[in-house]
Formats: C-alpha cells, sequence, structure tokens
C-alpha cells in the first residue's frame, strides 16, 4: 500500500461528518502500486473481510466498491459473481462509480494504530502535522500490520524502512507476535 484513508463517499451533499453524515458511507480510500498489488488482490482483501450476505442497516455502514474505471467495475462485478457462486448467496454489495471523498475527521485515521500508544506517539512525532501523519506509506502499513494484515516474514525483512526506532521496532513486532500468535496473517505482503 501506498497510502489508505479512510472517509465518506458516495453521498450528495457537501462536506459530511461523522455526526452529520447524510446519505455517505464510510469508505476507504487505497492508493496502491498496481505493480506491486493488483486490483483483485485487493478486491479478494475486500470480500474476505466482511460478510457482504447481510443486507446493511444504514447506508452508512453499507458493503460498496466505488470504481475509477471500466476494467475496475468489470473486476468488480466479476469477482461479486464469483463469491456469489461460491456462497450461494445473493450479496447485497454495491458497485457504482467513484465521487467525491470527503476525510473523515483525524481520530478516524489509522485508528488502529492509535490503540498502540506507544507507537502512535512515535509517528506523530515523525510527522507531527496530521496531513503527514495521514498520507504516510510507512503510517498505513504499521496500522494495516496492527489490524492483522501482512506477514511477520516481511515485516521484519522491511522494518527499518518504517522510520521507527530501535524501541518502535521491538513493540511493532512483539505486539504483532502477541497479536497473531505466530499465525501467518490473511493477507499476503506486497510491499
Amino acid at each position: 500500500m501506498v497510502r489508505t484513508r479512510v472517509g465518506y463517499a458516495g453521498g450528495t451533499t457537501d462536506n459530511p461528518t461523522y455526526y452529520n453524515l447524510g446519505d455517505y458511507t464510510e469508505t476507504l480510500q487505497i492508493d496502491y502500486d498496481p505493480a506491486r498489488v493488483s486490483y483483485e488482490d485487493l478486491l479478494s482483501v475486500f470480500w474476505d473481510s466482511h460478510n457482504p450476505v447481510g443486507m446493511p442497516w444504514s447506508r452508512q455502514y453499507m458493503s460498496i466498491i466505488f470504481y475509477h474505471d471500466d476494467e475496475q467495475k468489470r473486476l468488480a462485478e466479476e469477482t461479486k459473481a464469483g463469491e456469489e457462486f461460491y456462497l450461494q448467496r445473493q450479496l447485497y454489495t454495491e458497485i457504482v462509480p467513484a465521487s467525491a471523498f470527503y476525510l473523515a475527521e483525524d481520530y478516524h485515521q489509522k485508528y488502529r494504530l492509535q490503540g498502540v500508544p506507544e507507537l502512535f506517539r512515535e509517528f506523530s512525532a515523525i510527522y507531527p502535522e496530521i496531513e503527514d501523519f495521514i498520507a504516510s506509506t510507512a503510517v498505513a502499513r504499521v496500522n494495516g500490520y496492527i489490524g492483522g494484515y501482512g506477514s511477520e516474514d516481511f515485516l521484519e525483512k522491511h522494518i527499518g524502512d518504517l522510520g521507527l526506532s530501535q524501541e518502535g521496532q521491538e513493540k511493532l513486532l512483539e505486539f504483532i507476535s502477541g497479536v497473531r500468535g505466530g499465525l501467518e496473517c490473511p493477507v499476503p505482503a506486497s510491499g
């Protein structure tokens, strides 16, 4: 991943907020390097990361894919059909053209990382401006590792690239080992 940001999309008014969401859906915006991870891989993570068979109880939490071009639309529809066939159930995931994306409030960004105060403080010192913190590839990767994505082997090989102190690196490895109990994560790390 190059960058991940949480926010709101798919609605019709300007400047939604968490407490004034209107017809928007909470969503994740992903910037990625297609030379390292394919759109199909991202769709696989999407389908594996939630239960798309239940009808959403609100627009805020619905299952939705925003596509940016015809190829993304085709792949999203194709993988949805494959999931429906595999599950033998109708999926309630909408597939719609990308529209305006509004960043969620700062306290929603990198939520998993915020739950590990030592690492959050260290990255906040490295990136004192919230825009830089949100845009950081290293912060996105660590947030993903804390959330259970990526392999420990990949992390151990590339932990020095994250900008953390030796103490921060040890804390991250300790946290990941404790959370995962040595099991491989469900998503292959590609960078």
